[in-house]
């Protein structure tokens, strides 16, 4: 493609899924004594960031000028060592490979793991080219580790699957806000501007083990922070859902017009008055009575999710049971309530709902139902038949790594396995015993680094393309400048691959074409964006899906009924499950994991950026200083943090902003120091979510013992 001519370019940030808005400006060409980034970045005004971005937005340009920017195929020679190679060498192996494997095990050898940053295009594609180019049912993606549960939950209570099935402005209006298991004053600081008018009500209330950034801002006025131990959340809410019913602040008249499943609800939170509630979560009853009565007693009460309380083995019950407080209190559908999950990644939202999940087809569709099939195998030309049925989930793809009848080639899309999976040295090990790993990225990751195939692709502001944000807005990403010779996109490299594993259907190189294909394979679907294309998108439209052919969008689900055929909402009893693992000693801790301002996901692009990598250059444990008197740690020591799964030696973060029975880690550093080797791969039954928020173990001082190996992004530990 020729290079745009604008000097200026509307676009998105390449991180989270709030998809601040940016412009980008093209820079003069300067010498190499005054290098300058090739574009300059700027906030743009937008209903989800007003113009703000945060530390990663604003240092985002700096990854399209990195030196270590791949640019050329790799492959892995006789020596053991990645050497350059051709495009067309490159894709002979693989699409060779392949097909031996495929020849000799059958289509399901062949695995294909994605992401949740790749445009809806990339998604979309990379499901139909696994289902038919492949012929494999063994395609997941990594925003299996992130928006999974809450989607069950979504689906199981109202039929649909919408991150925010409100606008984000919305919450402007809110009076109360519920957050549980979400940190958006690190993870999203942007969002924050949308909590304060909550906040001034004193009617911000956060649930969070920590006392993060986000619990903080309910320091001003009347806010609460309610610091619960780690995996009690469904218990709490349950007891929440008892004072509501038992107290007679439930909203009997919108239960009755507009829910089902009442009684049920009624008999499984009666065992859980406030006292028994306080002895499993640790929070006073007369705290939990003062939530409950503020979350009934106004006018604008809106309940939100995050990953702290979906990632755990009772994800969705958990999340489904803050539906049931939702719906108990008249919330979803209702004018200024609501009822949403903070959707994490970029395109988390989109990335779902067209075909990387190993049980969904394009618009959100089932891929047991015949009707969906066979819509969908309309539109890509192939017998019905020769759509694979359902595959595995990410935990279970990824656990079945080399073994006899599992994956034997492995294809990476936009993911970094060897730092963000579960119980991360099982992964390693599966990769190893692969025949062929294919990895595509820009920069050489951990994964990248133990690839037998290596293919650059472009970055963010080179490519066109669409995202759908945490609000069900689809958006449009935008390209400023080429890409460095040699790079290509993953639309030019799965058409490739198609060509030579003659594949049927087509496989288009145009973005624009490909979400025209997608629009159509949508089309009747629970996320229908058939009325959408990028011309229609390129007018600024605010497009929230569902979008069907001749209507305006739908900014706002259930406010007058919900998706199921009834029409009505589905309140499902659930209960405390047995816990996968739990301290059982008092020399045992409870670990979480979450996210830092400074860093993103698996740090493949934010540990790229000196700014933000100086910043948090290295892992820490954070311990209560009771915890830490006890075992004799102190602030900045080396302590060895260790379970029957692996051990980290880190410096401590010593303070009071943490309960004293759990310790937390950053999950964005590889190698050693890898929160992910004492995560555990339990996984949540119904949604297949790992259960990365609670794991058990051990803290001693280790004052002789190493650092963890320097974590330079790209390093092969």
């Amino acid at each position: 493609m020729p290079r745009p001519t604008a000097p200026v370019t509307d676009t998105h940030c390449p991180y989270c899924a709030l998809q601040c808005a940016m412009s980008l400006t093209r820079t003069a060409a300067v010498d190499a004594v005054a290098p300058r980034l090739p574009v300059d970045v700027a906030g743009r005004d937008f209903p989800t960031n007003r113009g703000g971005l945060c530390k990663k937005g604003w240092t985002s340009a700096e990854l399209l000028a990195r030196g270590d920017r791949l640019t050329t195929p790799l492959v892995r020679d006789a020596t053991g060592e990645l050497v350059e190679t051709s495009w067309d060498a490159a894709l002979d192996l693989v699409a060779s490979t392949v097909l031996r494997i495929r020849d000799e095990r059958g289509a399901d050898a062949i695995g294909v793991f994605g992401g949740g940053g790749l445009t809806n295009e990339k998604a979309y594609q990379l499901g139909k080219f696994a289902r038919i180019a492949i012929g494999t049912s063994r395609i997941d993606y990594n925003g299996r580790f992130c928006m999974s549960s809450a989607a069950a939950a979504g689906n199981r209570a109202f039929g649909i699957d919408r991150g925010l099935p409100f606008p984000l402005e919305d919450l402007d209006s809110a009076s109360t806000v519920l957050l549980l298991g979400s940190n958006v004053a690190e993870t999203m600081p942007p969002f924050i501007g949308h909590l304060v008018g909550a906040q001034a009500a004193g009617g911000l209330i956060v649930v969070d083990p920590r006392r993060s950034a986000t619990a903080r801002l309910t320091e001003t006025g009347r806010g609460l922070h309610v610091q619960p131990a780690p995996g009690t959340d469904l218990v709490l809410l349950l007891g929440l859902t008892h004072i509501v019913l038992a107290e007679g602040l439930a909203d009997e008249a919108y239960l009755a017009e507009r829910t089902t499943g009442l009684d049920g609800l009624r008999r499984s939170v009666s065992a859980w008055w406030p006292e028994r509630v306080q002895s499993v979560t640790g929070v006073p009853a007369p705290v939990l009575r003062d939530v409950a009565r503020r979350l009934a007693a106004s006018d604008g009460t809106y309940i939100l999710t995050g990953r702290g309380v979906e990632q755990h083995v009772d994800g969705t019950d958990t999340a489904t049971a803050a539906i049931n407080l939702a719906l108990v209190l008249g919330l979803p559908g209702r004018p200024g309530s609501g009822y949403g999950t903070l959707t994490g990644q970029g395109n988390g939202q989109g990335g779902r709902e067209h075909g990387q999940k190993c049980d969904q087809l394009p618009g959100y569709r089932k891929i047991t139902d015949p009707e969906a099939r066979r819509h969908v195998a309309e539109v890509w030309g192939v017998p019905v038949e020769s759509i694979p049925g359902p595959g595995l989930p990410a935990v279970a793809l990824l656990n079945r790594l080399g073994e006899p009848d599992g994956v034997h080639a492995l294809l990476v899309h936009g993911s970094n396995v060897v730092v963000s999976a579960p119980n991360v040295q099982t992964v390693r090990d599966g990769l190893g015993r692969l025949e062929l790993l294919v990895v595509c990225d820009f920069f050489l990751s951990e994964t990248a680094a133990l690839a037998d195939v290596v293919l650059p692709t472009t970055q963010w502001a080179e490519e066109e393309g669409t995202m759908t944000s945490l609000e069900g807005r689809v958006i449009r990403r935008r390209r400023a400048l080429d890409a460095p010779v040699g790079v290509r996109s993953e639309l030019w490299i799965m058409h490739e691959l198609a060509r030579r594993l003659d594949a049927p259907g087509r496989f288009e190189l145009d973005p624009s074409i490909v979400f025209d294909e997608l629009a159509a394979a949508s089309a009747g679907g629970l996320a229908d964006y058939s009325g959408l294309s990028h011309a229609l998108l390129d007018t600024g439209l605010a497009a929230h899906w569902p979008f069907p052919v001749g209507s305006g969008g739908t900014p706002r689900l259930f406010t007058e009924r919900f998706a199921h055929d009834d029409g009505l909402a589905r309140i499902v009893p659930v209960r405390p499950p047995k816990v996968s693992e739990s301290p059982e000693t008092g020399e045992e801790l409870t670990l979480t994991t979450g996210r830092l301002l400074e860093h993103y996901q698996s740090g493949t692009q934010t540990r790229r950026v000196p700014e933000l990598d100086d910043a948090r250059p290295e892992v820490f444990v954070q311990v209560h200083p009771a915890t830490a008197a006890r075992l004799g740690i102190v602030e900045g020591g080396l302590v060895e943090v260790s379970n029957r799964r692996g051990a980290l030696t880190v410096r401590a973060s010593v303070d009071g902003d943490i309960r004293h029975d759990t310790v937390f880690l950053p999950f964005h550093y590889p190698g050693d120091a890898s929160a992910n080797l004492l995560t555990q791969d339990a996984v949540d039954p119904i949604s297949g979510m790992p259960d990365f928020k609670r794991a058990v173990v051990r803290l001693r001082p280790a004052a002789d013992a190493p650092l963890p190996e320097a974590t330079a992004p790209g390093a092969l530990r």
